[in-house]
């Protein structure tokens, strides 16, 4: 069986890189009467079929179990797309490839074979045999090559944004308004160290919180001696700020009970167990002036909240002017696509997370 991480990679990999939609060698006919063979979008010459697009949503089809209309129909209408969205979405992600392909060789960028072979062998590690993985591959709807080329377009445009990235800055002004937006929001905000035991170590646990209560033991020792998130030990388990982090739902309800310098008993979550100090709480002044009133890396989050805001601008701002260098023709959709069903059969749901996206954001603390 494909494994959930593969799974969640694969379709966000359709939805966004389109790696695996080819490229035509040359331009097609729009006369044929076959749907699937007309050209869907060329740009500077190359194209894309509409044969090419269908097969790709129908792999997501086929991955999700979507056979019937009626699936097919109920889960569009869950992600607000229609068979028009759904298919301008990976015209959008084809376009954005090339483009990304042609403006990367124009700023010297490129992918090295051992960048996409390091990824690939990480991904290889989670299958017990060559053959699980190629399973895996063809359950997804991707060769080999497929896969690689996928890859190797996905880290190409990572190494883009990140040239792109290098000349963007957040300067002292910036700060100040951003920490004027964010000062309410984070205003309550709750420091926190935890100390880390294993699901079925609870007498070692239990052990060491008595002695912490007892004042035996100092939280930062007990933290570096015993805790297993080690990222946090070296730091007498420091984890930060609650409302700068996200920890698991155990860990914040727990936080939330606890005054400056109270600790917490036994916390169990899917990481462990866990012993919880509240080490400091903040309360934004009524006023913001300046940014030595926001706790420094409190700061920081922010700052690298708005760094990835201003980055992602940036690289919007660099596609947009490869467009308006590029030749770029999109054809209507024709009729009589496999995947194109009437919608109006089914009402609008998009209220739920777009497909592909991840949950896996949730943290017991810093390192865990």
């Amino acid at each position: 069986m494909l494994k959930k991480k593969f799974a969640k990679m694969a379709v966000a990999a359709t939805f966004v890189v389109a790696g695996a939609l080819g490229l035509a060698g040359c331009s097609g006919s729009n006369s044929t009467a076959d749907p699937s063979a007309q050209t869907a979008v060329t740009i500077n010459g190359a194209t894309l079929s509409e044969g090419e697009i269908t097969s790709q949503i129908q792999s997501i089809r086929d991955g999700y179990g979507l056979l019937e209309d009626s699936a097919w129909g109920q889960w569009l209408a869950q992600y607000g797309m229609t068979p028009e969205t759904i298919r301008q979405q990976m015209i959008d992600a084809y376009v954005e490839q090339e483009l990304v392909k042609s403006g990367a060789a124009e700023l010297g960028i490129s992918v090295e074979d051992s960048e996409v072979d390091s990824y690939i062998e990480q991904m290889r590690a989670n299958y017990d045999s060559d053959e699980a993985w190629e399973s895996a591959l063809a359950s997804s709807g991707f060769s080999e090559d497929d896969y690689r080329d996928t890859i190797t377009s996905s880290i190409l445009k990572t190494n883009v944004q990140r040239k792109l990235a290098e000349s963007v800055e957040v300067t002292d002004d910036e700060k100040l308004e951003y920490a004027k937006q964010y000062a309410s929001i984070l205003s309550g905000s709750k420091r926190s160290s935890h100390i880390l035991f294993a699901s079925d170590d609870t007498e070692k646990a239990q052990k060491v919180l008595d002695q912490l209560k007892s004042g035996v033991l100092s939280f930062e020792e007990a933290a570096k001696q015993d805790s297993t998130d080690r990222g946090s030990a070296a730091n007498g388990g420091d984890v930060g700020w609650d409302k700068v982090s996200s920890f698991v739902s155990e860990y914040t309800t727990a936080l939330g009970s606890l005054e400056k310098g109270q600790i917490s008993d036994l916390v169990t979550s899917k990481f462990g167990i866990h012993i919880i100090k509240c080490t400091d709480i903040w309360e934004a002044p009524s006023e913001i002036t300046s940014i030595d009133q926001i706790p420094s890396d409190m700061l920081d989050a922010i700052v690298r909240m708005s760094l990835s805001k201003k980055s992602q601008s940036a690289f919007s701002d660099w596609i947009a002017q490869q467009k308006e260098k590029a030749t770029i023709e999109v054809a209507d959709m024709p009729k009589g696509l496999s995947y194109d069903i009437d919608m109006s059969k089914y009402p609008s749901n998009s209220t739920s997370p777009a497909p592909g996206a991840s949950s896996d954001s949730e943290k017991p603390a810093s390192n865990s």
